[in-house]
């Protein structure tokens, strides 16, 4: 197709509310964006030679794309410039305002056009449903259209398993500092579509500090950039690190509960109390309760660490964790922030052991692996008449009427060492107790039993 017949192509439907927009009536955000794939900054995993994706461009032989990654990184920045460079008919809805009857009317559209080649754009994909998405698939699978969807969140989790799987994933990360201050850079100096034209100047220094506020977030860095840039007077050019103290105060955490972020914070979190790391667990604790999180989660974590990845190197971990939870309840935010930061720092600080967790899974693959043991006659109950009779009961040796306690009793009908103390913290000393009651108990065994005093 003629390179004059392209635009004509590359129009946004009705539905797209930016159609109506004049691109002087847009925000700097989206009047900056890529038009060709050189442009594109930060995700240079993609775009670097020799990578697919150039090359599924190049050759413009590509069924359906998702991009998956956090907010302004440029995934919709790729599904246009993708649209531009194969010369395609570009289709672009958005999931949370998109329908069903829109969706059959679109593809039924596409179906009357196969020379257009289309590339229907479903930005947060993740918000339609299953009926949504399996309706896609025939004409996915027909190639009548091309899909290229866009999701802040796992798509393992969120894409219908034979949608994902007749698509190429790319994972975009979030952008560099770097990054984000070379685009606010190019858009202060940039006439044509971004502010050069009032001749604004910025130090590295202010554009860094900027960058880094956003978060890796473009969108976010150029629609700050644009509204302190419409906030200057028209006697100012310069735009200082004062300018900047306002949309600090206003700096908002990025962190969507209950997803992706979500999850991937506190895996962080649990991970760095696991690693030994006070300083990180504190990090990722500041960065939950700066985005919102339920106090009582982080606590019960807490608890589960207390467990699982210290259990008798420190003994009094999980008391103090579950001693943080009930403090977490009846105190409340913001004093519980406190109790919290208390019980990270004993949890990321505390010796640390794993044999709890080794011993319940070894037990566990004992019950699978071979016959179930029964329980042995001098161990079992003997309340009631019957139980007597049969022998329930009968030769228990009463454990406190030896020395140390130990009878020489066997408590399984074939032993078994399921426990393994470590070398971490209160540990070396179970050993010890246990290695000694072990001879202790052989001992016994070679004589006669006799209670102690």
């Amino acid at each position: 197709m003629p390179d004059s017949d392209q635009s004509d192509f590359f129009a946004a439907e009705p539905t797209d509310p930016a159609a109506a927009a004049s691109p002087a009536q847009q925000p700097l955000a989206a009047r900056m964006r890529p038009r060709v794939l050189a442009e594109i900054v930060g995700q240079e995993q993609l775009t670097k030679a020799g990578a697919l994706l150039p090359q599924l461009i190049r050759t413009d032989r590509f069924g359906s794309l998702l991009f998956y990654g956090p907010p302004g990184c440029g995934k919709t920045s790729f599904a246009e410039v993708i649209a531009r460079e194969t010369q395609s008919r570009f289709v672009r809805i958005n999931a949370v305002m998109s329908n069903v009857s829109e969706l059959r009317e679109i593809l039924s559209i596409a179906r009357k056009m196969p020379a257009s080649r289309t590339l229907l754009f479903i930005d947060e994909l993740h918000r339609f449903n299953k009926s949504q998405q399996d309706l896609l698939l025939p004409d996915v699978e027909e190639g009548t259209v091309r899909l290229i969807g866009a999701t802040t969140h796992n798509p393992g989790f969120y894409v219908n398993p034979p949608l994902l799987s007749r698509s190429h994933l790319f994972r975009l990360e979030p952008l560099s500092t770097d990054a984000v201050a070379t685009v606010l850079r190019r858009a202060l100096e940039d006439s044509e579509r971004g502010l050069g034209g009032r001749g604004l100047q910025a130090d590295a220094a202010v554009l860094n500090d900027l960058a880094v506020l956003c978060d890796g977030d473009l969108r976010r860095a150029l629609n700050a950039l644009e509204v302190i840039a419409l906030s200057l007077p028209e006697t100012r050019s310069d735009i200082t690190a004062g300018e900047l103290e306002a949309f600090a105060r206003e700096r908002r955490i990025r962190y969507d509960a209950n997803e992706d972020e979500h999850y991937d914070t506190i895996s962080a979190f649990i991970k760095s109390c696991r690693g030994g790391d006070p300083d990180a667990a504190m990090y990722w604790l500041a960065k939950m309760l700066a985005g919102g999180e339920d106090p009582r989660f982080i606590a019960r974590r807490l608890v589960i660490l207390a467990s699982e990845d210290i259990g008798l190197a420190d003994p009094f971990a999980l008391p103090l964790a579950t001693a943080a939870l009930h403090a977490v309840d009846f105190i409340g935010l913001p004093e519980a922030e406190l109790t919290l930061a208390h019980a990270t720092l004993h949890i990321a600080c505390a010796p640390k052991s794993n044999s709890a967790t080794r011993a319940l899974a070894a037990a566990k693959q004992a019950l699978k692996t071979a016959p179930v043991q029964p329980v042995p006659l001098p161990l079992r109950d003997k309340g009631g008449k019957a139980s007597k009779r049969v022998g329930h009961g009968q030769g228990y040796a009463y454990s406190h009427d030896f020395p140390e306690g130990i009878s020489g009793q066997d408590y399984l009908e074939t032993p078994l060492q399921l426990y393994q103390p470590s070398a971490n913290g209160l540990e070396p000393r179970i050993a010890d107790r246990l290695a000694r009651w072990r001879k202790l108990k052989a001992d016994v065994k070679t004589q006669s039993p006799r209670p102690g005093p």
